[in-house]
């Protein structure tokens, strides 16, 4: 009698540590199951865009700071250690699928390292070894088109504009207006989600008002949840000149691979992240770190 309530003990004890580490291999999965979709479409640390959009009514608030150790501005000959804070995001649900996006950092600042022959390096006016300016801001709208199905991975597409808003005279701004269109897919698979954007990028010349330049934009990225409420993230993204010979100043290929983690609260997510440039024009090495806020803004009859 002893010995089968020993053995009953011994079956409950296995089969709890059973359940317990299945609960503990699920978990993940069930983050992203039931994660509210305006936390799962927020962005930050990554550039990649996800299909999904915050939700109606609701409005998303993101802030933080990105540091890149020598970055070059070829237009303005420019190279060193280049600031940007705060880098504020504003994104306003419109209705259920779709979001109106404003992208941009307050100030940017370069320490320099290196000055070099331009094509408008006469147009500075720099007396010292650093320099500031505003950033260009970026205005887009982002439309989810099909929602993730059981097989088939959300789709959507996202327009947007860069303004001219940092200076010629600076060194970091190329005072040229930007247009670009890019298709959205993103899909989850167990605690692991992918995302996938391709699109045209049409790139104005800084050195010649009736000219632009045709760039291929791409990105892919990953965001694999370790608990309810952390994961880690990576991606790269970038660009692709598709023009014979050589592209105009600023618009060359550019690319980024970035590592990193999020973590969420509520509707509240902290995040950070280590930058690699892929390219001679990217910063070689690079930070970022901020949060994201998502909160009920208004009601859309």
């Amino acid at each position: 009698m002893q010995r089968k309530l020993e053995n009953g003990r011994k079956e409950k004890g296995g089969r709890r540590k059973s359940v317990r580490n299945s609960a503990l291999y699920l978990l993940p999965s069930i983050f992203f199951l039931l994660t509210p979709l305006d936390i799962r479409a927020q962005q930050r640390p990554l550039t990649t865009e996800d299909p999904e959009t915050i939700g109606s009514g609701r409005m998303l608030i993101e802030a933080g700071l990105d540091y890149g150790h020598d970055a070059l501005f070829p237009v303005s000959g420019l190279s060193g250690n280049l600031m940007r804070w705060p880098v504020l995001g504003v994104s306003t649900g419109i209705s259920s699928i779709a979001e109106v996006q404003l992208d941009g950092a307050l100030w940017q600042r370069l320490a320099i390292t290196d000055r070099r022959p331009a094509p408008l390096a006469h147009m500075l006016m720099i007396t010292g070894t650093t320099t500031g300016s505003i950033d260009d801001a970026v205005v887009a709208t982002k439309i989810r088109l099909l929602a993730e199905g059981a097989r088939r991975p959300a789709v959507g597409m996202r327009f947007g504009t860069k303004l001219p808003n940092a200076s010629n005279e600076s060194g970091l701004g190329l005072d040229t207006t930007d247009a670009f269109g890019t298709l959205l897919m993103a899909k989850t698979v167990q605690s692991v989600r992918v995302v996938g954007n391709v699109g045209l990028g049409m790139l104005g010349d800084p050195t010649r008002g009736d000219r632009q330049n045709d760039v291929l934009l791409y990105g892919l990225s990953f965001a694999r949840a370790l608990t309810d409420a952390a994961e880690v993230v990576g991606e790269v993204n970038g660009r692709a000149d598709t023009r014979a010979g050589d592209p105009p100043p600023g618009t060359e290929n550019r690319s980024v691979f970035r590592f990193g983690g999020r973590y969420t609260r509520g509707m509240l997510r902290l995040d950070s992240a280590l930058a690699v440039g892929l390219t001679s024009r990217d910063p070689g090495l690079g930070w970022s770190a901020g949060f994201t806020y998502v909160f009920d803004a208004f009601d859309i009859p």
